[in-house]
C-alpha cells in the first residue's frame, strides 16, 4: 500500500525498465524496423501513463499532509486550550504572562495574566528558586502536583486532589493499637475493702467507656488494669490534638480514699501487620512505665516515639521485693563474670560517683575484681573534692582506671555495670559497650528513646531520688562479707543528697531509708557538706547568671549567658536551682555556651510543668522537675527563641515554627 505520508517521487526501478526497454528497442529498430516502431509506440504510451499516474499520486500525497497538517495543528490548539491541567508561562519578576483556559477557574476576574505567582501559592516563589522540578501546594482546595521547567520558565499543574483524598483515606482507615494499664491500679487498691474497690473499678470503666465511645474505640477489659482498643489513625490524629486529655480526667477520680489513679497508654501505629502492631503497642507502654507512668507513648514501625501526659511523679512503690530480686540477679551475674567494669556518664556528678562506687563494693563482696571508669580530664568542679579525698585514699583510688586501660581489661565475659544514665551517647566510654555481651545498666531517670542495646538486666526506677539509692538498696541484700568504708558510704550519701537538693525533692520514704543505712555504715555528713563547698568565684559566676534572668509567661524564668562565656553542666544546674526558689517562679531554665562548643540548657521545675517533655524537644531528657540538653551548631539567641516556642505550644497546644 502507498505511504501518503511520504511525498511521492518517479521510483527508479521505473527508471532502469524504461531505459532497458529503450536500449532493446534499439536492437529491434535495427533487425525489424516496423515491429520496432509498433514498440516505440508501446513504450510512449506506457511512459505516458506512468508518468501521469506519478502526478496523480503526487497531488493526492500533497492534498492528505495538508489535511494531515491542518488536524495536527488543530488538535494541538484543542489539547492546549481544552487539557485538563495548568499551563502557566512566567516571567522573570515572576508574573505571569500565559495561562491556559483551565487556569482561568482560579482567577477573580477571569484571567490571571499580569498577577504574580504568589496569587496561585506563597510557597510557589521561593521553591522555583530552590531549583526544585517538582513541587506540591494546594489551591482553592485543589492539591496540584507541578512540574517547573526553570529555563523555559513553564509550570505544568496536574490536579492530584482525588488521589491525594485516597491516599488520606488510607492513612487514616490504618490500624492503631492501643494498650491502656492502670499503673498504680495495684497499689492504690490493696488496702481498700470490696465496695470502694468495685466502686473504684465503676468508676474508671465509666469513664473510659465513655471517652472509647467518643472517639469511635472499640474498648475491651482484658484484666483488673489492663484494657485494648482499636481504633484508626483518623482517632489517633485527634487525640493527639487533645493531647489525650483522658489522663487528666482518670487522674481527676481521687476517689472516697483520695488515691489519684494514673494511666499508662502504650500505641502501635503503622502500615505493619497486626502481631507486629501488638508489639509496637507492648513495647510504647514499656517505654511509659520506665519513664514513671501517667503517660501516653506512641510508636510506629519506623521506631520513632512520641510522648504525651508525664505531668505526675511517679508513685513510690510499697515493696521491697524488687529491690531484693535485682540484688540477687546482679550477685549471680557478677559471681559468673571475671571482671566488673563500671562507668557513669560524662562529666560525672556526685551521684554518678558515688553509685559506682557502691557496685564496686558489690563486686568486691562477691569475690570478683571491679573497676571504675574515671576520665581525669573529664571532671567537673562540683565533685573535684570527692575526688581529691578519694585519691588520698589508696585502697579506693586502686579501683579507678582511664578509659583506655579499661579496654584492655574488657572482654567478652566481663560484666559493664552502667549507672545514673541509660542513653550510650551519655556514657563514660561508650566503646566498653561493644566489647562484652553482659551489661546492665542502674538509673533513676525516665527512660528516653535512645537506649543501650541488648542489656542481660536493668534496673530502672524513675520514682527513686538517686542511683545511690537504688544501689544503696542493692547493698542491702548483697553477702555479709560486704563492708562499706566511711568514705565509699559518704560519696554514696553525697549522691543522695546533692539529686534531692538536700532532701527536698523526690524524695520518699525509702530515700530517708537508705540515707539511714548509710549513716548506720559511717557516712559522715559534716564531710558531705564538705565535698559540696564551692569556691567564692563559682558562686560570683552563679550569681551572675541569675541576674541575666526573664520572666515569661508570667512564672517561668529563664536566664542566657553571655556570649563568648564558657560554663560547666553543674554550675548552670546551679543556677537554675536557684532562680527555682524565687517567689512566683515555677520553673527555670539557663542556658549557656559549653567548652564542647556546645549550647547547654539545664531545667528545673516544682513539678507543675514537665521538663522533661520540653526538653526531650530539644533532643534532651531527665526528669519531670529535672532535666537538661545539649545542642550543636546554634547560638544561645536562637537556643533560647526555640524553647520559648516550645513553651508556647507546650501550654497552647500549637506547633513550634
Amino acid at each position: 500500500m502507498q505511504d501518503l505520508k511520504k511525498k511521492p517521487t518517479f521510483r527508479s526501478h521505473l527508471w532502469v525498465i524504461y531505459l532497458l526497454s529503450i536500449l532493446l528497442l534499439f536492437g529491434i529498430w535495427y533487425f525489424q524496423w516496423i515491429l520496432g516502431l509498433i514498440m516505440t509506440l508501446l513504450l510512449a504510451a506506457s511512459f505516458y501513463y506512468s508518468i501521469r499516474s506519478e502526478i496523480i499520486l503526487q497531488n493526492e500525497a500533497e492534498k492528505y499532509i495538508t489535511t494531515l497538517s491542518h488536524r495536527i495543528k488543530k488538535v494541538g490548539e484543542e489539547a492546549l486550550l481544552e487539557m485538563p491541567f495548568g499551563i502557566v508561562l512566567y516571567n522573570e519578576d515572576y508574573k505571569v504572562e500565559w495561562t491556559n483556559p483551565y487556569m482561568n477557574q482560579f482567577a477573580e476576574d477571569d484571567t490571571l495574566v499580569g498577577k504574580s505567582l504568589h496569587s496561585l501559592g506563597d510557597e510557589l516563589i521561593p521553591m522555583i528558586k530552590e531549583d526544585k522540578e517538582e513541587i506540591w501546594f494546594e489551591l482553592e482546595g485543589y492539591k496540584f502536583q507541578t512540574t517547573v521547567k526553570k529555563e523555559e520558565r513553564l509550570l505544568y499543574l496536574f490536579d492530584r486532589t482525588s488521589q491525594v483524598e485516597l491516599q488520606t483515606l488510607y492513612y487514616n482507615d490504618q490500624t492503631v493499637l492501643a494498650i491502656i494499664f492502670l499503673d498504680n491500679y495495684e497499689e492504690i487498691t490493696q488496702n481498700m475493702d470490696d465496695t470502694t474497690k468495685s466502686q473504684l473499678n465503676s468508676q474508671v470503666t465509666s469513664v473510659l467507656n465513655e471517652w472509647s465511645k467518643s472517639y469511635g474505640l472499640y474498648l475491651k477489659r482484658t484484666s483488673q488494669e489492663r484494657f485494648l482498643a482499636v481504633g484508626s489513625k483518623e482517632i489517633l490524629k485527634k487525640l493527639e490534638k487533645v493531647k489525650f486529655d483522658i489522663l487528666d480526667e482518670v487522674r481527676e477520680l481521687n476517689g472516697e480514699q483520695n488515691n489519684p489513679v494514673t494511666l499508662s497508654i502504650g500505641v502501635g501505629a503503622g502500615n505493619v501487620e497486626l502481631p507486629v502492631l501488638g508489639q509496637l503497642a507492648q513495647s510504647s507502654l514499656d517505654l511509659a512505665l520506665g519513664r514513671g507512668g501517667d503517660q501516653v507513648a506512641i510508636k510506629d514501625e519506623t521506631g520513632k516515639v512520641r510522648f504525651y501526659g508525664g505531668k505526675t511523679n511517679p508513685m513510690e512503690k510499697r515493696t521491697r521485693v524488687r529491690a531484693r530480686v535485682i540484688s540477687h540477679a546482679l550477685k549471680e551475674l557478677v559471681k559468673v563474670s571475671d571482671n566488673v567494669i563500671i562507668m557513669g556518664h560524662k562529666s560525672p556528678d556526685m551521684d554518678s560517683l558515688g553509685a559506682a562506687i557502691g557496685i564496686l563494693n558489690i563486686a568486691k563482696a562477691n569475690g570478683v575484681e571491679g573497676h571504675i571508669v574515671f576520665d581525669p580530664d573529664d571532671v567537673d568542679t562540683g565533685v573535684y573534692r570527692l575526688v581529691e579525698a578519694i585519691k588520698e585514699d589508696e585502697d579506693v583510688w586502686q579501683y579507678f582506671i582511664d578509659p583506655d586501660h579499661a579496654e584492655a581489661i574488657t572482654g567478652n565475659r566481663s560484666l559493664v555495670v552502667i549507672v545514673d544514665t541509660h542513653k550510650p551517647s551519655m556514657v563514660a566510654h561508650e566503646p566498653l559497650l561493644h566489647l562484652s555481651e553482659y551489661k546492665v545498666v542502674i538509673d533513676h531517670h525516665r527512660r528516653a528513646e535512645e537506649f543501650i542495646e541488648n542489656p542481660t538486666l536493668v534496673y530502672m526506677e524513675p520514682y527513686a531520688s538517686s542511683a545511690s539509692e537504688l544501689i544503696t538498696e542493692l547493698l542491702e541484700y548483697q553477702p555479709k562479707a560486704l563492708k562499706l568504708k566511711m568514705l565509699e558510704a559518704t560519696a554514696l550519701l553525697a549522691g543522695i543528697i546533692v539529686d534531692t537538693k538536700s532532701f527536698t525533692l523526690r524524695t520518699g520514704s525509702r530515700t530517708f531509708d537508705a540515707a539511714s543505712y548509710l549513716r548506720a555504715k559511717g557516712a559522715d555528713t559534716v564531710l558531705v557538706q564538705q565535698f559540696m563547698k564551692e569556691d567564692l568565684d563559682i558562686y560570683v559566676k552563679r550569681s551572675k547568671l541569675v541576674e541575666r534572668s526573664e520572666v515569661y509567661r508570667g512564672h517561668i524564668a529563664i536566664s542566657k549567658a553571655e556570649e563568648g562565656q564558657a560554663y560547666g553542666p553543674v554550675l548552670i544546674a546551679q543556677a537554675a536551682d536557684t532562680l527555682l526558689t524565687m517567689s512566683g517562679i515555677d520553673a527555670s531554665f539557663v542556658i549557656s555556651e559549653r567548652k564542647d562548643d556546645r549550647i547547654g540548657i539545664s531545667a528545673r521545675s516544682l513539678g507543675n510543668v514537665n521538663v522533661q517533655v520540653i526538653m526531650e524537644k530539644m533532643n534532651g531528657g531527665g526528669h519531670l522537675t529535672n532535666a537538661a540538653t545539649q545542642i550543636e551548631d546554634t547560638t544561645i539567641e536562637d537556643a533560647a527563641n526555640l524553647l520559648k516556642d516550645i513553651l508556647d505550644e507546650y501550654y497552647e497546644g500549637r506547633e513550634p515554627e
